[in-house]
C-alpha cells in the first residue's frame, strides 16, 4: 500500500510542471514557433530556415511563409518571419524580416 499523502504530492507538482514546461531542443522550438505563427497569420508555412538560442534562454526561429502564390511557382512571393519564444516555448513576438521571390538567388 502507498502512503495516504503520496498521491497528493504527485498531483500537486504536475500542474506547475505543465505551466512552466521548457522547450527540449531546436526541433521542438521550431515546431512551436511554426504553430504559433500559423495561428496568427493566414499564409501557408513553407518551412523553418533558422533556429538559435536567444540571450535569455529562449529561442529565435526564422520561419519561411508563402505570401503570394503565382504561376510559375518560381515567381511566388515568400517572406521570412522571425519568431521569438521564451524559455517555456511561449510566443514573445514575431515580425517579418524579409520578402523575396521564390526563384531569386540569395544576395
Amino acid at each position: 500500500m502507498t502512503e495516504p499523502g503520496a498521491g497528493g504530492r504527485r498531483g500537486d507538482s504536475a500542474p506547475s510542471t505543465k505551466r512552466r514546461r521548457t522547450v527540449r531542443g531546436a526541433g521542438e522550438a521550431a515546431r512551436r514557433a511554426a504553430e504559433a505563427l500559423a495561428e496568427l497569420i493566414s499564409h501557408r508555412l513553407e518551412g523553418v530556415s533558422a533556429v538559435c538560442r536567444s540571450e535569455d534562454d529562449g529561442w529565435v526561429v526564422d520561419v519561411d511563409v508563402l505570401e503570394l502564390a503565382r504561376i510559375p511557382d518560381t515567381t511566388s512571393l515568400l517572406a521570412t518571419y522571425r519568431v521569438e519564444l521564451d524559455s517555456a516555448g511561449e510566443l514573445v513576438q514575431y515580425r517579418r524580416i524579409a520578402r523575396f521571390r521564390r526563384g531569386a538567388q540569395d544576395q
